[in-house]
């Protein structure tokens, strides 16, 4: 058998991929056997957890023991030497994998690959569909015979008013296509597919065709089509789901067709644009001749896609893909990707899971009826979570758990008792805190060991407290005043002496220079006599009070005399002409 890997989106992943962040909650069971489901409980209820502060860097790949692998099917298979010759080839990716076993034909390694996503590679199950590359023609996937009408016509049986040949391998290659519309004449094709957007025409070669590819596997997935490639339906369950396929096929399903032309013109159902009589349109047998589409516009009403190869489903008068119609009436699991058909199953994340089959991301374990923790929206069972991401005290070194409270620092984490003061042992929690030197300490050891104190009062500064600074010294602001006035200097000049802050007027009325005669402050142009200061102007003659300044002068009695003051007063006369 040929066989080719088809991989397109699918509506979920499968249960055992690896995550990051999220609560605890817990799966609960409900019921799923009718169409729609009659009860389910939703998981999550009442149960809450502080999320981690940060994953712990480097160390989920110590979380994965090697003992758990053979839990995983492939990882057992790929241990089997019949299956796979050489031993390195158990670490290959799933996809390479898949080429081996398309070149070596190995059915058996390829059935565990669909049958199950393994663990080490995270691939989602979607990724593994096989097909035939015979199965070119819808027809085929979905299992209807094909027969000769009276007018030798092929159509599709137990396809209701389908008419024109089947679309076979040879005319679509022929076309250069994967597919065609059958019945159509070659420039009817090439009309039809201008319609269609360039990415979605199924050209050979193209990214139509892979993307044709991928929306076979999506809207028309074979666990949905038959029986033998479900894995997960019951015994007891076989007759209710042969029950929905053939209602399902009698009621529901069918394959549209493309009408090159009508009488009239019509209202696109769609997009409500009129489909004009000349141009190609598609048809839905199911619900009447009288409705045309345009190609484009031949779409499921949920996903919005294109209809691969215009298969449709009908519910409440709207299209579908098979995949969505199927899921307006049963559950489907979020691992396996089949229906559920099953009394009960289990509802939790949003989504609808078999009994078994939520599960821990981490070790596969059943979370039903258990508690787990959201990372990254996966799954993981409490055991599993904290092993790969909880933080690890730097107190106790224990692993800090999801029921206990995660304080953290600068890359660093407590438990919520674990969080005390390095040297009084007093628990910091909801108070402020200093850290040296990798300890932390409260505000009262803190301060008694680290904090700068003040050069005024000698106390510490308090956090939030204004500084002032001076070269090496601070003072609070309050303590930065004169010492003479006491008045605070804030940013008023200020002149320090020996140690000590004057204000400007304290520092001139004890420390500046005074002039002999007025006692008052020389501030600028005084004079030196006899090392007393003097202001220029106060340096005069005692007797007649002229300026002495840069002037001859003597003294007499410690008092100074201009020259002529002097003589006249003091010196000597002569008894002759006197």
């Amino acid at each position: 058998m040929t066989v080719r890997c088809a991989r397109g989106p699918g509506p979920a992943p499968a249960p055992n991929m690896a995550g990051r962040s999220g609560a605890p909650a817990q799966a609960g069971g409900g019921g799923g056997g009718g169409a729609p489901a009659k009860k389910t409980s939703s998981a999550g209820s009442g149960l809450t957890a502080p999320t981690p502060a940060r994953a712990a860097p480097g160390r989920a790949a110590a979380a994965a023991p090697e003992a758990q692998a053979p839990r995983c099917p492939l990882s057992t298979g790929l241990l089997d030497t019949r299956l796979i010759p050489w031993p390195g080839m158990r670490f290959a990716c799933v996809r390479v994998l898949e080429l081996y076993c398309k070149v070596f034909n190995q059915a058996e390694l390829y059935e565990l690959i669909i049958r199950k996503t393994c663990q080490s590679c995270k691939c989602p199950r979607e990724a593994h569909d096989v097909y035939h590359e015979e199965w070119v023609n819808v027809c085929e996937r979905l299992g209807f015979r094909t027969d000769l009408d009276q007018d030798g016509a092929e159509r599709a049986g137990g396809l209701k008013g389908n008419p024109g040949a089947r679309s076979t391998k040879e005319r679509a290659q022929a076309e250069g296509y994967s597919w065609v519309p059958p019945g159509l004449a070659s420039h009817k094709i090439a009309e039809y597919f201008s319609a269609l957007p360039a990415d979605k025409v199924p050209q050979l070669g193209g990214p139509g065709e892979k993307h044709r590819d991928r929306q076979l596997v999506s809207q028309l997935p074979k666990q949905d089509l038959a029986l033998a490639y479900c894995r997960h339906v019951e015994k007891q369950h076989h007759a209710s789901y042969e029950d929905f396929i053939h209602a399902r096929n009698e009621i529901a399903l069918d394959i549209g067709y493309v009408q090159d032309h009508a009488s009239q013109d019509m209202d696109c159902p769609e997009c409500g644009r009129t489909v004009a009589g000349h141009e190609v349109a598609v048809v839905a047998p199911k619900l009447g001749a009288a409705m045309r589409w345009h190609p484009a516009c031949f779409s499921c009403s949920q996903c919005r896609e294109l209809l691969v190869d215009l298969t449709y489903c009908v519910h409440d008068d709207a299209l579908f893909c098979e995949r969505h119609y199927a899921e307006q009436l049963k559950p489907r699991c979020a691992s396996c990707d089949e229906l559920i058909f099953s009394g009960e199953y289990t509802k939790a994340m949003s989504k609808d899971w078999h009994a078994g089959h939520f599960c821990c991301w981490q070790c596969d374990e059943s979370l039903t009826g258990q508690r787990y923790v959201l990372r990254d929206e996966h799954p993981y069972c409490i055991k599993c979570y904290e092993s790969v991401f909880a933080n690890t005290c730097e107190e106790c070194s224990k692993t800090i758990g999801i029921d206990s409270k995660d304080l953290s620092y600068k890359d660093k984490h407590w438990h919520e008792a674990c969080f005390l003061c390095s040297k009084c042992r007093v628990s910091l929690v909801d108070k402020q805190f200093g850290s040296k030197a990798d300890h932390i300490y409260c505000g009262n050891c803190y301060d008694a060991q680290f904090a700068s104190r003040c050069d005024g009062c000698g106390e510490i500064f308090r956090a939030g407290t204004k500084k002032m600074e001076y070269k090496t010294r601070q003072w609070h602001e309050k303590c930065f005043c004169c010492c003479v006035c006491k008045s605070a200097i804030g940013t008023k000049s200020f002149i320090p002496r020996e140690q000590e802050i004057y204000c400007a007027t304290c520092y001139e009325e004890k420390f500046a220079t005074r002039c002999v005669k007025c006692n008052k402050i020389i501030t600028s142009g005084g004079v030196t006599y006899k090392n007393e200061p003097w202001h220029r102007e106060c340096f005069t003659c005692t007797n007649c009070n002229t300026s002495l300044a840069g002037q001859r002068f003597t003294s007499r009695d410690e008092k100074p005399y201009c020259a002529d003051c002097f003589g006249e007063l003091f010196a000597k006369r002569c008894t002759s002409c006197t």
